[in-house]
C-alpha cells in the first residue's frame, strides 16, 4: 500500500512512518522542514497548505499528523484537514486523522464531551475546540473518505509498544483499570491497523491501552 504522511517531523507521525515501513508498505513524508527526522527514504519538503493534487496522485492513504499548541494557529488544524480534504475529494484516497480525545461524549446522548468537563484542564481548551471544531467540518463531507482516530485521553509519547489496545466508538472509554491511556507507539499501531483493514469510513472512532 502506498502511504502518505503530511507533517511527518511529529512524534506521532514518525511513530506511524516507522510502524508503516515495518509492516512493508511504500511510505513517503511530507515535511515543511529541510531535515528529515522519519526512517522514511522517501522525504518531501512541502509544507501541507502548499501540497496539491498532483502531490497526492497515487497514494492509497494520506495519514494528517498536524498539530500544533500556538494559540495564534489554532485555525491550522481545521485550514489543514480540508485543504486535504479538497485535494482528495471524489478520489478513492483515505485520508486518516490522528485526532485529539477531548471531543469524545461522556454521556450515550452525545451533548457532553471530555473537554466540556469540569476537571479539563483550561490550557487544553484551545486546542481540544479547535482540533474538535476541525472535526466537525469533516463530518459535513461526504466527498472524502476519512476516518478520525481519536488517542485516550493520556497520551504518552514516551511510551513502550504493548500491542494491547482496544478500539471503541466515540463515547470516552475506560479500561479494565479506570484508566483512559496509550503509548505513541500503540497508537501508530492502531493507526496501521485501522488503514490495513479499510474499515470506518466517514466515522471517528477511538483507541485505548487494554
Amino acid at each position: 500500500m502506498k502511504i502518505a504522511v503530511v507533517a511527518a517531523n511529529g512524534r506521532v507521525a514518525r511513530k506511524v512512518i516507522t510502524e508503516a515501513i515495518k509492516r512493508g508498505h511504500d511510505v513517503a513524508a511530507f515535511g515543511r522542514h529541510e531535515e528529515n527526522n522519519t526512517d522514511a527514504s522517501n522525504y518531501i519538503i512541502k509544507d501541507i497548505l502548499d501540497l496539491t493534487k498532483e502531490d497526492l496522485v497515487g497514494y492509497d492513504v494520506v495519514v494528517d499528523a498536524f498539530g500544533t499548541w500556538a494559540s495564534e494557529s489554532m485555525h491550522l488544524h481545521t485550514d489543514t484537514s480540508q485543504h486535504l480534504a479538497d485535494l482528495l475529494e471524489n478520489t478513492n484516497t483515505r485520508l486518516l486523522i490522528v485526532g485529539g480525545a477531548g471531543s469524545l461524549y461522556t454521556n450515550k446522548e452525545h451533548t457532553e464531551t471530555v473537554s466540556s468537563g469540569p476537571d479539563f484542564p483550561h490550557d487544553w481548551l484551545p486546542v481540544a475546540n479547535a482540533m474538535a471544531d476541525a472535526l466537525n467540518k469533516l463530518r459535513k463531507r461526504n466527498d472524502v473518505h476519512w476516518t478520525y482516530l481519536s488517542p485516550a485521553a493520556n497520551f504518552v509519547a514516551d511510551g513502550e509498544a504493548s500491542g494491547k489496545y482496544t478500539f471503541a466508538n466515540e463515547e470516552f472509554t475506560l479500561n479494565r483499570n479506570n484508566e483512559s491511556s496509550i503509548s505513541y507507539a500503540d497508537y501508530a499501531s492502531a493507526m496501521l491497523d485501522v488503514i490495513e483493514s479499510g474499515k470506518h469510513d466517514q466515522e471517528r472512532i477511538s483507541v485505548f491501552q487494554d
